[in-house]
């Protein structure tokens, strides 16, 4: 790509795309090694943003958009002056958590906001799930989606160049997202990827959280032959579009089974949502220690594990839970951190940027970098940098031709063999 790199490793602008390239070549050969994605990861494939979701949810509902800002669990829109941007969207998931404390209470003291509370949860429910559902078609058939399919092309090499930077006795790679939709499944499937996600079972898939500390190998491989890795582990923060709970147990269940209910759900014609887990007070207390609760426990336990590095994509820092928790994790003296963060201009004016980005660059510490730059830092751009397996082929090529000339230069009389 030609481009004028925005990037920075602590307060050391890092020169070039090669430069950036060789450092993100280092950080996947570390012991450790995860990905965070946030919603802006998903948009190359049908998604949307969190500014996306909102106006899309103001539009399709706007009486119900009305009745929250009127009784104050979200500002009142004020029309920006001329030439002016939009305003910043409420964070929806703290929306949610408030919105699901007040219907507690509503039901518990048979209060008449009940009624309109539901159908303002049902409706940014709906708009969550507009936002995630993606292309319509790769719901209707067993055999998922194709290989060759555009818009899955970037989570495809995501994966193929985590796992084959993995060395001969390293861990698989970990992808955490805060993402509801099936991205990163369809493409691992498109390319016959193992995904380890905490649910086990072949026709009931149950989740069983001591799946994670488990693996796929090739049993005849032996040595260097065990290079790279057969699976990823796949941890969502937040839940996902075809989790379903069942008399206490949560399972998933298949594309082309789910759809139909999730579809009817969105056409308005059930206002209760049968399927994926959602971030809220309520939510999270009756999962806490289960699902969410033992799926960030793998995220924090990941960022305590000496010589770990995490990428960052997709992100807006909207989740205080993950940002305490990453904002900790430089901690262990041992972290790597890159973030792509579109909006990031440079250090002269951070002021703009989410606050815990404006915290992660204070520290100036070069085991943080940061590129920025629009359109440069978006996911796309994000795996192009990712270092291509004939890197590491190359390096070692240049590491044999130095040890060649250091033992000729060493044992002349020998001709320089060994």
């Amino acid at each position: 790509m030609d481009f004028e790199l925005l990037a920075y490793r602590g307060k050391v602008p890092l020169k070039d795309e090669t430069e950036l390239t060789a450092h993100l070549a280092t950080l996947l050969r570390m012991e450790n090694v995860g990905v965070l994605l946030g919603a802006g990861a998903s948009v190359g494939c049908g998604g949307k943003t969190m500014a996306d979701l909102w106006k899309d949810f103001t539009s399709t509902s706007p009486d119900e958009y009305r009745w929250l800002y009127e009784n104050n669990f979200c500002p009142k829109p004020m029309m920006p002056p001329p030439g002016a941007p939009l305003s910043t969207p409420p964070n929806v998931e703290k929306l949610l958590d408030t919105l699901a404390i007040a219907i507690v209470e509503w039901e518990r003291s048979c209060a008449s906001e009940l009624d309109q509370g539901k159908k303002a949860r049902a409706a940014i429910y709906r708009a969550l799930v507009r936002a995630s559902f993606m292309d319509e078609g790769w719901w209707n058939t067993p055999e998922g989606v194709s290989h060759s399919e555009d818009k899955l092309s970037s989570h495809r090499l995501l994966l193929q160049r985590l796992t084959s930077a993995r060395q001969p006795g390293q861990s698989s790679p970990w992808l955490f997202t805060t993402n509801y939709d099936l991205a990163i499944e369809w493409a691992a499937d498109s390319i016959d990827m193992n995904v380890i996600n905490g649910f086990l079972g072949l026709h009931s898939r149950r989740f069983t959280p001591q799946s994670f500390d488990l693996g796929f190998r090739n049993v005849q491989a032996k040595g260097e032959a065990q290079f790279g890795s057969y699976n990823v582990y796949l941890a969502k923060l937040h839940g996902s579009l075809t989790w379903k709970e069942v008399c206490g147990q949560y399972y998933e269940i298949q594309a082309t089974e789910a759809q139909g209910e999730i579809q009817s759900f969105v056409k308005g014609d059930t206002d209760k949502l049968a399927f994926t887990v959602l971030p809220s007070a309520a939510k999270y207390i009756q999962t806490v220690g289960f699902v969410l609760g033992e799926l960030f426990r793998r995220y924090s336990e990941f960022l305590s594990r000496p010589q770990s590095a995490l990428l960052v994509s997709g992100y807006g820092f909207g989740d205080e839970h993950i940002n305490r928790l990453l904002l900790s994790a430089l901690l262990n003296p041992t972290f790597q951190l890159v973030v792509y963060l579109p909006e990031f201009s440079g250090l002269e004016d951070v002021s703009k940027l989410p606050t815990a980005a404006q915290k992660l660059l204070s520290l100036q510490s070069p085991r943080v970098t940061f590129v920025g730059g629009g359109g440069d830092a978006y996911f796309g751009s994000f795996v192009e940098h990712l270092p291509e397996p004939s890197i590491y082929n190359e390096d070692l090529r240049q590491l044999q031709e130095r040890l060649k000339a250091l033992d000729a230069a060493t044992n002349p009389s020998e001709g320089g063999s060994s």
